[in-house]
């Protein structure tokens, strides 16, 4: 697929972000292919994707139901293998590696949200949390005070020693996003984050999202159905019946060329 004109203006390619080309992508699909098979009938779930995400920015996957959105996010986390073409995560190809590996990777950059949350019930919010950070093997302590500013941040200081039955659902996908971040993995992949939420917890956990890549500098891909919620990010890519269709601006990449030109500015008058 070529690039889409954007309709905040200019041509997006979808292998380009927008920042600094010389930069490595951390996330690259090339020619990505899935199949699957029903009986002796095969369906393409996934056809031809190809694009870069670059360090740091902020993408949104969205498409109706069916359009293989969520595949992709199972692709590019290594939770499933494609049937053509390859995954890149920092220049690594998965195909290359071992489930061992695969796993470490994972487990090392990445950080998975999910739609339903995939909270254990029989642990505490904070256990859940802990837990995340005692299977990635670091050796380092967990960070006292980055688990404090994260479960500050989002607002659910005083609900870690309840099980997940004991939260709601809001409260449930931001212990699920702290789970996702207390590693500071490198990637954060975001699978209908706001799918199960009311309004106001789904501007809540999209917020953290932002603040996440903001401030925290990590790479976020989001899949959603939502075109609302898929706005906020820098750039959007447009799913139908397995392909990328189109790519757009979001207003996230407004935003930061915004602050970069106000920023410069200053700097001339100075």
């Amino acid at each position: 697929m070529r690039g889409s004109p954007s309709k905040h203006g200019g041509c997006l390619p979808p292998t380009s972000g927008i920042y600094n080309r010389d930069v490595q992508p951390i996330i690259t699909a090339e020619n990505l292919g899935k199949m699957y098979h029903a009986g002796k009938i095969e369906v393409p779930a996934l056809r031809n994707i190809s694009f870069a995400i670059e360090p740091g920015e902020f993408v949104s996957v969205v498409g109706p139901s069916g359009s293989g959105k969520s595949t992709l996010f199972y692709v590019l986390g290594g939770l499933t293998h494609a049937t053509a073409g390859s995954v890149k995560i920092d220049g690594v190809d998965f195909a290359t590696l071992s489930d061992a590996q695969r796993t470490s990777m994972r487990k090392s950059k990445i950080g998975f949200v999910f739609q339903k949350f995939n909270l254990l019930p029989t642990l505490s919010a904070f256990d859940n949390i802990r837990i995340a950070y005692d299977i990635s093997g670091r050796k380092e302590p967990l960070d006292q005070a980055y688990l404090t500013q994260l479960t500050d941040l989002l607002g659910i200081s005083g609900r870690l020693q309840h099980r997940p039955s004991e939260l709601s659902g809001g409260e449930q996908q931001r212990v699920a996003i702290a789970r996702a971040l207390i590693t500071r993995p490198a990637i954060v992949l975001a699978d209908e984050p706001t799918g199960n939420l009311d309004t106001k917890n789904s501007e809540a956990v999209l917020e953290m999202l932002q603040r996440s890549n903001r401030e925290f500098k990590q790479t976020v891909l989001m899949i959603t159905h939502n075109p609302e919620a898929a706005a906020i990010a820098d750039r959007i890519l447009h799913m139908r019946d397995g392909e990328i269709v189109s790519v757009e601006r979001g207003t996230g990449a407004i935003t930061r060329l915004a602050n970069v030109g106000a920023s410069n500015a200053t700097a001339t008058q100075t």
